[in-house]
């Protein structure tokens, strides 16, 4: 419930809508096809299918047509503290700060909330000569036009920007995501979705959390590869992926992007003699 002015504002979301969609839409309709690229989570299609009530269906995962391994470079580095720490803000505006003199900007940072996004602006906005653009500042649309048309910019986002956003070539060259997109549990709809997994008998943080954030990472890294031709760096500044159990499930749910630890792996993918050095190791695909 809100309170705007004079009104009140009233607002309710189902927990479930497998139940609704499975009355309203798959048994009513013949055939449904549903096509994304983001459905799969760890190449299976379970945590979709049970999100969306589909009962039976024919899957089939579409290999990506770009050449990832080559084309991009997905960058974690080590040394950062957990994003949980106080002093994670800090850290990370140096880290963005170094990679975003490799890259020469023309990057989008992407932010898992407004205040970290803030935090990290501030920072990095005075050591860098770079135009550098914050949501908020105007509409979205505009925001996003100033970039395309500006070059070596730099535009710190939330998840308006996580999807539905074009920028192919070499204006977008780097997207930076501080931590993994967990949902916030303390949100209204996320904690009645883990309490009903829970009141089921399950494990609401394998079983909800981390596909949900797995599929929203797969988004958000899916803003810098939009032709055969672009090519750049994707950095995910939690290190939580290399170092938890569940880490695995967001690398098998990610295309075979080029992998490296290696800050110096970044400086020789720019270098213009060709991608000097590859990386040995890839992801899961």
């Amino acid at each position: 419930m809100e309170r705007r002015g004079r009104g009140v504002f009233l607002a309710a979301t189902p927990i479930e809508v497998s139940a609704l969609l499975e009355e309203r839409l798959f048994d009513r309709v013949d055939t449904v096809v549903l096509v994304s690229a983001t459905l799969a989570v760890a190449g299976g299609f379970e945590f979709v299918q049970k999100r969306l009530g589909v009962r039976t269906a024919r899957t089939f995962l579409v290999p990506g047509h770009f050449d990832y391994g080559k084309q991009s470079l997905l960058y974690v580095p080590q040394h950062l503290p957990d994003p949980r720490n106080a002093g994670f803000a800090d850290a990370a505006a140096r880290e963005v700060t170094i990679l975003l003199r490799i890259t020469a900007g023309r990057a989008f940072v992407l932010f898992t909330s407004y205040q970290q996004m803030r935090l990290v602006y501030d920072r990095v906005s005075f050591s860098l000569d770079y135009p550098m653009l914050l949501q908020g500042t105007g509409p979205n649309n505009a925001l996003l036009e100033e970039f395309r048309s500006t070059p070596n910019c730099v535009l710190f986002g939330t998840t308006s920007f996580w999807q539905g956003v074009d920028v192919p070539g070499d204006q977008l060259s780097c997207v930076i995501i501080d931590k993994l997109p967990f949902a916030v549990p303390s949100d209204p709809v996320v904690a009645a979705r883990m309490q009903a997994i829970r009141d089921a008998g399950g494990e609401p943080f394998y079983e909800y959390q981390v596909p949900e954030a797995a599929l929203m990472l797969k988004q958000g890294f899916g803003r810098l590869i939009r032709s055969g031709s672009d090519r750049g760096l994707l950095a995910l500044l939690d290190n939580r992926i290399t170092r938890q159990r569940y880490g695995q499930v967001f690398f098998d749910s990610l295309p075979g992007y080029g992998f490296t630890m290696n800050v110096r792996d970044v400086e020789g993918f720019f270098q213009p003699s060709a991608c000097a050095r590859q990386p040995a190791t890839t992801t899961g695909g």
